[in-house]
């Protein structure tokens, strides 16, 4: 093969790895909305909204028979929805590793998950039960779809390329839920000016998101593609192929260090994006309107900061980086125990602070460990990363329920997060990073 065949061959090879970016970056674009506007914003305040009103003279509804405080139910419910990802995702991962058949299941997952978050139009009343189930089924497939989604990245991007990549993903959800929240607080600001109550103008929010993250996972799903197998055996089940994951990263110590420490500080991460809202509008007693302005003050700021920090990836390498976003969080969260209530400005320069870290130290831990991934095992790796970022994140909102459970405060529940950063970064400072990568037999990045 003559220079000039292979130099075509490759600028081909090329032209079509960043047709795969491009498209790949949109399932951050689709999804993110449900992140934002959903979890982040609306669904708290209002799911804790409806259980007040169906709950008894002592403020409890009792869901299976549970007694629960009407203020803890959204928590639980975050968690609940966990606990099912973590029975599904393994089964995601192991099918499309198996199959090579990742874009049917990444469909599958999405749609199941936006016509659930479409379906919270009919949230209205008491009925918080309905609100749970389509929280526990929306949570869920997101995570599952993540698992399929985050897998490409391997495939997608050479491994100089990934925190680049990684962090343009992230920031396309950014300025997806940036654009989605402006519309969202023109409606619920100006709803009589629309005719809709204040009421129904929260639920049409919540349905627009469904509706946007079914629209926009058609750019993925045309432009992604399924690569063969070098196997061909059946999958097999699920919990036996997570079984047999694990069983693999204990010959990979290194990476299953990084995974725990991952586990560590992103279950805080995952806990402050849903319970935000909660303790802004309940310990604080801001309106609705600061919240949305505060949220979108975030995707702002986090379009910057999560290219900002895959900048200072490049020069100071993730680890570094992401080593140092933990710090700002740990104190950041700290600062957020103290605010005053009925002080927007204060939760506005909080927001700030978060916004800067918060995608970046996702992107590039995303990144990171797309490097300790075995080539040829993309997804079944990430089924258990994702477990880590979303399936095992039960712990943080399970910590603050109980906690606002047993002290009728939020900013006890809060303040309990900080562990999680602190611990988090403890562990994460003991992972030697290069030899991981050496050990799961990929090239060293010169920045890493």
């Amino acid at each position: 093969m003559g220079t000039d065949t292979v130099r075509a061959v490759a600028a081909d090879e090329a032209a079509e790895r960043r047709r795969e970016q491009r498209g790949w970056y949109f399932y951050d674009w689709a999804c993110h909305v449900y992140s934002t506007s959903v979890l982040t914003v609306f669904l708290g305040p209002y799911l804790t909204s409806v259980a007040k009103a169906a709950a008894d003279a002592d403020g409890y509804v009792h869901p299976l028979g549970l007694p629960v405080r009407a203020g803890s139910f959204f928590a639980y419910s975050v968690s609940a929805s966990i606990v099912v990802a973590v029975l599904v995702m393994p089964l995601a991962g192991a099918a499309a590793d198996r199959s090579g058949r990742k874009k049917p299941l990444l469909a599958v997952s999405a749609y199941l998950g936006a016509v659930a978050t479409t379906g919270m139009f009919f949230l209205d009343g008491d009925r918080y039960l309905l609100g749970g189930l389509l929280l526990i089924v929306a949570n869920a497939s997101v995570a599952v779809s993540m698992v399929i989604y985050n897998s490409y990245l391997p495939q997608i991007a050479r491994p100089e390329e990934r925190d680049a990549v990684s962090s343009r993903g992230w920031a396309f959800g950014y300025v997806a839920g940036t654009l989605v929240l402006i519309a969202n607080l023109v409606l619920f600001t100006a709803h009589d000016s629309f005719g809709v109550s204040e009421s129904t103008a929260v639920r049409i929010c919540l349905a627009s998101a469904g509706i946007w993250w079914g629209a926009f996972t058609v750019v993925p799903l045309r432009r992604l593609r399924d690569r063969s197998v070098s196997f061909t055996a059946p999958a097999v089940q699920g919990w036996r192929q997570l079984a047999a994951t694990v069983r693999d990263m204990r010959g990979k110590p290194l990476t299953l260090a990084f995974l725990v420490a991952y586990l560590t500080y992103n279950d805080g991460i995952q806990t402050v994006v849903t319970q935000a809202s909660v303790y802004g509008s309940e310990e604080l007693g801001l309106s609705q309107s600061t919240l949305i302005t505060a949220v979108l003050m975030v995707q702002v700021v986090a379009v910057g900061g999560a290219l900002g920090m895959g900048r200072l990836a490049r020069r100071f390498g993730a680890k570094r980086t992401i080593l140092g976003s933990l710090v700002a969080w740990t104190v950041t969260l700290s600062a957020g125990y103290f605010l005053p209530a009925g002080a927007p400005g204060w939760f506005f320069v909080l927001a700030a602070c978060i916004g800067l870290v918060l995608g970046g130290s996702q992107a590039l831990s995303r990144s990171l460990f797309s490097q300790l991934v075995p080539p040829g095992k993309e997804a079944e790796y990430f089924s258990a990363y994702q477990m880590s970022d979303r399936g095992m994140s039960w712990l943080g909102p399970l910590l603050f329920g109980l906690t606002y459970q047993l002290t009728g405060s939020y900013r006890d529940a809060i303040i309990s997060l900080v562990a999680f950063f602190a611990m988090g970064f403890v562990l994460l400072a003991r992972v030697p990073v290069r030899q991981a990568v050496r050990d799961a037999g990929n090239p060293v990045p010169e920045k890493i």
